[in-house]
This record gives C-alpha cells, sequence and structure tokens, in this order.
C-alpha cells in the first residue's frame, strides 16, 4: 500500500502537477497527475502505475540527473527511492526525469514537472486530471512488440489475428482512457473511499 496522506486540512500543502508521456507510441499515451510534494518516488511509483494501467508485476526505476532510483531490495545499484520526495526534486531545480517500468519490455516514461500549487480543499491526492490513449497490456513485448500488436489487431486477415485477440480481450481498445477508471485504481493503491 501506498503510504502518501495528506492531513484532513490540506490548506497550505504543497501539490505538484505532473505529466507522464509513455514514449515510443504514437500517438502519444500521457497522464496528469496531481500529487502532495511531500510524495516520495516509491509513492509516485504507485501513483504511476495506477494511473498509467500498469499492474505493477514488474521491476522499476527512475533515473534523475544520471542518478538511478529505486527499490534497493529488488534493484542492484540503485538510492533508496523512498528517501526522495517531490518537494526535494523541486529544491534541486529537476525539471524532468525518466521512470522506467518492466526492464524486459523497457517502458520508459518521461515525467515532466508542470508546476507548484496549493492544495484544494476537500480534494483527495494523488489525482489523474487528464490522459490520453490506453496504456499498452503487460508483456506485449515493448514499444516495437505492441506496435506489431496494434497491426495485427487492425488486419482481421493477419493469421495471428485469432490468437492474439483470444490474447487481448475483446474490451481493449488503444485510443480509450477512462480517468474514472485511473481515479478508481488511484483511490484503491492509495486507500481512499
Amino acid at each position: 500500500m501506498a503510504k502518501t496522506s495528506l492531513p484532513s486540512n490540506s490548506a497550505g500543502t504543497s501539490i505538484v502537477s505532473l505529466k507522464v508521456t509513455l514514449r515510443g507510441p504514437k500517438p502519444p499515451i500521457w497522464r496528469r497527475l496531481l500529487v502532495p510534494g511531500t510524495m516520495t518516488l516509491g509513492d509516485l511509483h504507485q501513483a504511476i502505475q495506477a494511473a498509467m494501467g500498469w499492474h505493477d508485476g514488474h521491476l522499476h526505476l527512475f533515473d534523475i540527473a544520471g542518478r538511478e532510483y529505486g527499490d534497493p531490495h529488488t534493484v542492484d545499484d540503485v538510492a533508496d527511492e523512498n528517501i526522495l520526495t517531490l518537494n526535494g526534486l523541486l529544491k534541486s531545480g529537476v525539471a524532468r526525469f525518466a521512470y522506467t517500468y518492466d526492464f524486459g519490455d523497457n517502458w520508459q516514461h518521461t515525467v515532466t514537472i508542470e508546476k507548484s500549487k496549493a492544495a484544494v480543499e476537500g480534494v483527495s491526492y494523488p489525482v489523474c486530471i487528464a490522459g490520453k490513449r490506453n496504456c499498452p497490456p503487460e508483456d506485449c513485448g515493448g514499444p516495437w512488440g505492441y506496435q506489431h500488436l496494434l497491426e495485427v489487431l487492425a488486419d482481421p486477415t493477419n493469421p495471428d489475428y485469432a490468437e492474439q485477440s483470444e490474447w487481448i480481450g475483446e474490451e481493449f481498445s488503444p485510443d480509450v482512457f477512462d480517468i474514472d477508471t485511473a481515479n478508481a485504481v488511484l483511490n484503491a493503491r492509495f486507500k481512499r473511499k
């Protein structure tokens, strides 16, 4: 479970607007998140997973100005992601950094710090406020495998169509992003009702 929480009176709490963009797929797949400045990178990992639609079944790391952060219990030679907060990044002047999920498929994301502002009373953070396109399915082979999957699914005469359609399921639509689902998963990850 993610640890980040705001006091019941969140007045004066710094909120950071982030844009998370998945590198590779075209048109772009992205999410805009509002998160507490006190959020650690470890909790940001959970927020990105929830908002993007990933299932957190693989390793991850953040690359910030050439220094890698992650879970030192699962990834070698990384700084502890639970030490650094977004407020710390803001103070250091970092405006953009990388987040990689699933070292096999190598899903690389650019995280852009857009602005910092005061929290709005009654709003639960983190929250997804915008996004475009569905997240690729887990284990589809990274950006190149995902592109191939889309090509197969677009052509019912492709010899791999039946197998890939069964694997992906009928409900997958690459162009659809459901913000309500993203926020429901965020609420569940951060134990909110």
